[in-house]
């Protein structure tokens, strides 16, 4: 990968399933920012639902990836969970996450989601406002972070 962060119009999203090989680029960027960057324990960061997840990337105009989230089936029907989002230190401030966020939403709505849940650090809680998720609940600690609850009806 470049160690120069992409211009901000230069970077795609693409889709692709945690057989694909770009499922190594995914865990490289999920392992730089949530175990070495935020400490969280690298036995939690890869989990049964990778497996079973649609998952994305944001590459470069060179293919490198910057960043990167899934799109989990929940046990509930109609109902899906976004995670893992991801982008590196050096290409933030760019859109790339934006980007993310939409480009699995978009894939939620095209498999006919009713509505997304997710888990968001209380410190990223307003970027998900963004696209209309709503907080609920009280703030609770996940490997020793605080979270919200949010969710978004898809209509």
């Amino acid at each position: 990968m470049s160690e120069v962060a992409p211009a901000a119009g230069e970077c795609s999203v693409i889709g692709f399933h945690w057989s694909d090989p770009r499922a190594t680029d995914a865990r490289r960027i999920r392992f730089a920012v949530f175990v070495d960057e935020q400490w969280v324990p690298a036995w939690t960061e890869l989990d049964v639902d990778d497996a079973r997840s649609w998952h994305v990337l944001a590459l470069d105009a060179q293919g490198s990836a910057w960043g990167t989230g899934r799109l989990v089936p929940d046990d509930q029907p109609g109902s899906a969970h976004i995670g893992r989002i991801a982008v590196l230190p050096a290409a933030r401030g760019l859109g790339l996450g934006r980007r993310i966020v939409e480009a699995l939403l978009t894939e939620a709505r095209r498999r006919g989601f009713h509505q997304v849940v997710l888990s968001a650090q209380l410190h990223v809680v307003t970027f998900y406002e963004q696209f209309g998720f709503q907080a609920e609940g009280p703030v609770y600690f996940d490997v020793a972070i605080p979270h919200r609850t949010m969710r978004l009806p898809l209509t």
